[in-house]
C-alpha cells in the first residue's frame, strides 16, 4: 500500500517569504500548504493536523506561541520548527520549553530548512510509534479482560485486527479462560458495538431444543409452541451471534447450521419462509475441534466455514503475571460486594496464588478469592484463609512426638566477626536494599518490581517473607 506523503504548514505572514519556502520544498516528497495569519493557522490544524509545521512567531492577529500552545494542550501530532528573526534566540528557547522540536533563524538556505524538517518528521514519526506500541503492549484492561502479559497482549492484538471486519472468528482455550469475554470484546470493539450481542451456550441446551433456540419457531410447529419465537439468529440482526461449546451441537443441526453461515438465511422451526439477516459469527469450544473433525464429530466443511480466525486464549498458568492481578482485582469487587474490610494478600498468600496450576484457569481462582471473602475476615488475606486445594500446598512444621524429651539444639561458636570494612555491607543488605527500592519504585507491584529485577516475582513474595520472619 502507497504511504501519503508528510504534510507541511507554513505559517508565514510575507507572502514573499511563502513563496521562498515553499520552493525551498518544492523538490521533497511532502504535500506543503501556507496560510498568512494564525488564525488560518488554528483553522488547519483543526481540519487536519500536519505531520509539521514551520512556525513565524510574529504574525499579524496573534502571538505565535499561542499557537504553539495550542498543539502542546490538544496534543496534536504535529512537529512545530520555529522561525525567528536575528536576536530573537530567548524567545525561541522559550519556545522550545513549550514544546517546539527546533528554530530556524533568519535568513537561512534550502537545505538548512530540509535537514530541519526531516529530523521534525523522523522525530513525530518515532514518537508516533512509541505512543503506538505503548498503548499497544502496556494494556492490564480491555473490554472485560484483565492481564498484562505478552500472551494477553497477542490476544488484544488480534481482536483490534479482526473486530472491524465480518470475518468469522473461533476462540478455543481451556475451560475457564473467558471464552465470553472475548466474544464480548470482539463486539464491543467493533463496529457493531450498539447493536446486539446474543450469546447461546450449545452445550447448556437440550439437543431437541437446540434448532429453535438458534432459528425460532412458529405457533404449532411443535407440541407447546404457543405462539411465534424469533431465535438468537434472528435476535443478533446488525450484531453478534456467539455459539459457545459449539462441539456439543448435533450433525444434522450442524448442516443447517452451515447453510445458515454460507447464506445469511434461515428457516424457523415449522416454517417454509426463508429469513435473511445480517449476522456477524462468533464461535468458541473448550475442544480440540481438528479432533473433533477426525473423530466425525465435527462437520469439516462447517469447521473450515467458521475457522477464518482464530484465537486460542492462554491457560492461567501460562500468563502467572496475570495471576495477582486478578486475584486482587477479585478481592476488591468482591469484599465491596460482602461489606468486608479485605484490601490486600500476604506475600506468603501471593506467592501460593502464583505457584499454583490453576486447572479451573480463571474461573477456579475467582471461586477461591470469593470463598475467602465470604468465610473469614481481616484485612489481609493470609495462607490459611485458602480453601482446598491450595491449602494443601501450605507448609506445615513438623510435630514433635510427646514421648520424645526435647533436646537443646547443640550450640555452635558463632564465627569470629571482622569488622566491616568502610564503604563494603554484607551482599544480603545490598540485596534487601535493592529489591525495596524497586518495589518502592513501583509502588508496591511486586510483579513489575520483579521484571525491573529480571528475576521470578515468587522470588521476591518469598524473601520479603523471610525478612518479615526475622530469618534474614
Amino acid at each position: 500500500m502507497e504511504q501519503t506523503p508528510p504534510s507541511i504548514l507554513i505559517v508565514e505572514d510575507s507572502q514573499v517569504l511563502r513563496e521562498v519556502y515553499s520552493g525551498y520544498l518544492a523538490t521533497e516528497p511532502y504535500r506543503v500548504a501556507a496560510v498568512e495569519t494564525g488564525a488560518e493557522a488554528l483553522a488547519a490544524l483543526a481540519r487536519h493536523p500536519p505531520h509539521a509545521m514551520l512556525l513565524d512567531l510574529r504574525l499579524p492577529d496573534m502571538d505565535g506561541m499561542e499557537i504553539l500552545r495550542h498543539v502542546g494542550a490538544q496534543r496534536l501530532p504535529t512537529a512545530v520548527v520555529i522561525i525567528t528573526g536575528h536576536g530573537s534566540v530567548d524567545l525561541a528557547v522559550d519556545a522550545m520549553r513549550e514544546g517546539a522540536f527546533d528554530f530556524i533563524e533568519k535568513p537561512f538556505n534550502a537545505r538548512r530548512l530540509r535537514v530541519t524538517l526531516r529530523n521534525a518528521l523522523e522525530r513525530q514519526r518515532l514518537s508516533s510509534l512509541l505512543d503506538s506500541i505503548q498503548e499497544t503492549f502496556d494494556r492490564d484492561r480491555y473490554h472485560g479482560f484483565i492481564g498484562a502479559s505478552l500472551a494477553m497482549q497477542a490476544v488484544y492484538r488480534v481482536i483490534d485486527s479482526a473486530a472491524a471486519s465480518k470475518a468469522t472468528i473461533f476462540i478455543t482455550g481451556e475451560s475457564g479462560t473467558g471464552k465470553e469475554v472475548c466474544a464480548e470484546a470482539i463486539h464491543r470493539q467493533g463496529p457493531r458495538r450498539e447493536a446486539p450481542f446474543i450469546a447461546l451456550n450449545c452445550g447448556a441446551i437440550p439437543h431437541d431444543l437446540m434448532e429453535s433456540e438458534i432459528f425460532g419457531h412458529v405457533r404449532g410447529a411443535f407440541t407447546g409452541a404457543a405462539r411465534d419465537r424469533v431465535g438468537a439468529a434472528g435476535q443478533a440482526d446488525g450484531g453478534t451471534l456467539f455459539l459457545d461449546e459449539i462441539g456439543e451441537m448435533d450433525l444434522d443441526l450442524q448442516t443447517k447450521l452451515l447453510r445458515f453461515v454460507q447464506t445469511g438465511s434461515f428457516q424457523r422451526v415449522g416454517s417454509t419462509r426463508q429469513e435473511a439477516v445480517d449476522v456477524r459469527f462468533v464461535c468458541a469450544t473448550n475442544r480440540d475441534p481438528l479432533k473433533e473433525v477426525a473423530a466425525g464429530r465435527f462437520r469439516e466443511d462447517l469447521y473450515y466455514r467458521l475457522h477464518v480466525i482464530p484465537i486460542e486464549l492462554p491457560p492461567l498458568r501460562a500468563r502467572q503475571d496475570d495471576i495477582l492481578l486478578l486475584a486482587e482485582h477479585f478481592l476488591q469487587g468482591f469484599a465491596a460486594e460482602e461489606g468486608k474490610a479485605f484490601q490486600r494478600f500476604a506475600p506468603a498468600t501471593a506467592a501460593l496464588l502464583r505457584d499454583y496450576h490453576w486447572p479451573g484457569n480463571v474461573r477456579q481462582l475467582q471461586n477461591v478469592i470469593r470463598n475467602v471473602v465470604v468465610l473469614h475476615q481481616g484485612e489481609t488475606v493470609d495462607p490459611e484463609m485458602l480453601p482446598p486445594p491450595l491449602s494443601e500446598h501450605l507448609i506445615t512444621p513438623p510435630r514433635t512426638p510427646l514421648t520424645e524429651p526435647t533436646q537443646p539444639a547443640p550450640t555452635t561458636a558463632a564465627p569470629p566477626t571482622t569488622p566491616p570494612t568502610p564503604g563494603i555491607q554484607p551482599l544480603w543488605r545490598v540485596e534487601r536494599e535493592a529489591i525495596e527500592r524497586a518495589i518502592a519504585h513501583c509502588d508496591g507491584n511486586i510483579p513489575r518490581a520483579a521484571a525491573l529485577l529480571e528475576v521470578s516475582p515468587s522470588t521476591l513474595y518469598r524473601k520479603r517473607q523471610a525478612w518479615q520472619s526475622g530469618e534474614g
